[in-house]
């Protein structure tokens, strides 16, 4: 799985334009999965984010972490992090998981970052969504398991 995570003051996302899910500070979470992730990368990574300390404490130093300030998930599912453009000008997606197999990585990652005590809310699998977010700093990180 690969995450890119972006450190947000809100975030939203909207299908056929109706809002389906908003936050306010906290992590926008495009997540993509590949064929070979286990329930243990999704635990893996899940784990990673509940606890990385990106937000500045009262000396202005990433110290603080989701929970400490009160912070919301919004998870996305984002096949295209897999996308591969090394060849051509047309990206290929054939590292990227199939839906039947992607959906319940990112479901499942979603239900562990909750279940850490992280109010969080998804996009919709597989629609065209319209992100809307507020990048806070900006802060944005890629995350994957060595």
């Amino acid at each position: 799985m690969r995450i890119l995570l972006q450190r947000v003051s809100e975030a939203s996302v909207t299908v056929d334009g109706e809002e389906v899910s908003r936050i306010g500070r906290g992590f926008l979470l495009l997540v993509g999965a590949t064929h070979t992730d286990t329930e243990q990368d999704v635990e893996w990574l899940a784990n990673k984010v509940a606890g990385l300390r990106v937000f500045e404490d009262a000396e202005g130093k990433m110290n603080l972490g989701l929970t400490d300030v009160g912070g919301e998930a919004l998870v996305v599912s984002q096949f295209t992090l897999y996308g591969d453009t090394s060849k051509g000008r047309r990206p290929a997606f054939v590292d990227a998981a199939r839906p039947e197999v992607a959906e319940p990585l990112v479901d499942r990652f979603a239900l562990l970052l909750q279940e850490m005590g992280i109010p969080t809310k998804k996009g919709v699998f597989g629609a065209m969504m319209q992100v809307q977010l507020v990048n806070d700093g900006p802060v944005t990180m890629m995350i994957e398991r060595p």
